[in-house]
């Protein structure tokens, strides 16, 4: 059976779009939205993850297998549409976009 694939973008790239598994990227998206605040200062790429990690699927990310790359397409793929702020600090902060 194919897997279904929905179509992302890359704020770092305007106007490339990958197609990528839709589970795990719905996953991801819901895990990263439920870790994100909404205020700044947020939470660093590395805090993210170590919130999200035990939300995912086993399933889809067993022992956590790949959720980076996936943390991060998800990423970039919310701030191009405006979802996700990355605040202007090192290391990156994230926080949802009220």
């Amino acid at each position: 059976m194919p897997v279904e694939k929905i179509a992302i973008q890359n704020v770092v790239s305007p106007g490339h779009v990958v197609r990528v598994d839709k589970a795990k990227y719905e996953a991801m998206k819901t895990a990263l939205l439920a870790v994100l605040p909404e205020t700044s200062p947020g939470l660093t790429v590395a805090e993210a993850k170590q919130h999200l990690l035990p939300l995912l699927s086993q399933a889809l990310f067993p022992g956590g297998a790949k959720a980076g790359w996936w943390l991060k397409a998800v990423q970039l793929d919310l701030e191009a549409k405006g979802t996700v702020v990355r605040e202007a600090t090192k290391p990156l902060r994230l926080h949802r976009k009220v």
